[in-house]
């Protein structure tokens, strides 16, 4: 991969801060490890081929824009060959090139014409560039279509033509490092990257303790040996105005001068032994910070290798779940299709009959009406038929009253004359 991630990082940074230091025994060096965690990375599911659909559409349209910038860097070469390439390429292509270069030329005439004082020429010029740049993007566009519709002719391309110029490889380059940077960075989730940022932070703060523990105690040992060194010189210096004042005095003072040499001697065996057994214990100091160093490496390398099998199981689990998650949604969502479909079947369905139920309800509101109108007519009519009955009655009853009044007035006349005729006999 062309990007670099944190371990990498950090260890190219300890590399310069390390480079002057001797090697010390129990410490893995910034490139082994470096090379180490390379070899992890086959383990690391981060680097497994991508499983979304837009990972695969971003990796894709970056591709094409790649394999379309190195087709559009091998246009300068064919042009510049036209003539050889022309049976390779056929007419179409041929005669898309040759109308691109009859542009770029015109290009070139209008680039290196001098600037005119005048603004209208000036605005003409930049309004003719302005065109002229439109009509290059239109044909490269249409050069890369009809090349991009013939794979085998891009690949004969791609072996016959020369080499790329450096900025175009350099830019190809960049593009190609920032599409593996960009799948690098869609397949690795926020979350895994915050935690292997979190862990290699912890493992190199521990390395950097124990790196500051024994320069701290190489500085010990430098100064150790710089106090004895010093305090030598001064017995050397000592030794020597000594010798110098035994050289004036050696016919007076010999027997002195050997006894104040052989106190300087014993004195100054007595201080290198000092020195020999303080150095000896300063190295055993060192000898086992090392090893107490090379004892964390190993229990960090072990939890290390725990934690990454521990997190492959988790995710390999995770993914198990998600599979039976799609499985089961996949079930539940063809369910809730054809629940849907019985759904939108019933609606229609209540749609029909809810029309059919409105013009039954009108035609039934049409029918209680009508029928509310007959009721009226014949409550009307057998009211009227009550009142003539009634009348009727009432005509009837006065006219038999009549009547009988009438056949008692008869009677009572007849009567009345039938006494009035038996009282004249």
């Amino acid at each position: 991969m062309a990007t670099a991630n944190p371990t990498e990082l950090q260890v190219s940074s300890q590399d310069t801060k390390e480079s002057n230091q001797p090697p010390i025994m129990g410490i893995v060096s910034p490139k082994k490890a470096a090379t180490m965690l390379d070899a992890t990375k086959v383990l690391d599911p981060r680097w497994l081929k991508p499983d979304s659909i837009e990972t695969e559409w971003v990796i894709s349209v970056l591709d094409e824009t790649i394999a379309k910038l190195e087709l559009s860097c091998l246009v300068p070469c064919i042009l510049a060959s036209l003539d050889r390439f022309s049976a390779l390429l056929g007419p179409e292509i041929t005669k898309n090139l040759s109308e691109h270069q009859k542009l770029s030329s015109k290009m070139e005439h209008l680039l290196a014409s001098p600037e005119e004082e005048d603004a209208e020429r000036a605005e003409e010029r930049r309004v003719s560039l302005c065109l002229l740049e439109q009509q290059l993007k239109s044909s490269v566009r249409n050069i890369l279509r009809l090349l991009l519709a013939n794979p085998s002719i891009c690949k004969a391309l791609k072996c016959e033509a020369g080499p790329r110029e450096p900025p175009a490889e350099m830019f190809i380059k960049a593009l190609r490092e920032f599409r593996n940077f960009m799948l690098e960075r869609l397949l690795t989730s926020p979350t895994k990257e915050e935690e292997t940022v979190q862990f290699m932070e912890d493992v190199s703060l521990r390395i950097k303790k124990n790196t500051e523990t024994v320069t701290a105690s190489r500085a010990e040992l430098l100064a150790a040996i710089c106090t004895r060194d010093e305090e030598v010189q001064k017995k050397d210096d000592t030794i020597k105005g000594l010798k110098k004042s035994m050289q004036d005095l050696a016919a007076n003072c010999k027997t002195d001068i050997l006894q104040v040499k052989w106190e300087g001697e014993k004195q100054q065996k007595e201080e290198l032994q000092a020195s020999r057994a303080k150095c000896a214990s300063l190295q055993q100091d060192i000898q086992q910070l090392r090893a107490h160093l090379k004892k964390l490496v190993l229990e960090h390398r072990a939890s290390e290798l725990a934690l990454r099998k521990r997190k492959c199981r988790a995710e390999t689990e995770i993914l198990n779940w998600i599979q039976k998650y799609d499985a089961d949604m996949a079930e539940k969502q063809a369910e809730y299709e054809e629940v849907h479909a019985a759904y939108t079947k019933e609606k229609a369905e209540l749609s029909l009959l809810m029309e059919k139920h409105a013009l039954l309800l009108q035609e039934y509101s049409q029918i209680e009406e009508e029928r509310r109108i007959c009721q009226e007519k014949k409550k009307k009519a057998l009211e009227e038929l009550a009142t003539m009955t009634l009348a009727a009655t009432r005509i009837q009853a006065f006219w038999r009253g009549y009547l009988i009044r009438s056949t008692f007035k008869s009677k009572k006349k007849k009567k009345g004359k039938g006494k009035d005729t038996k009282a004249k006999k």
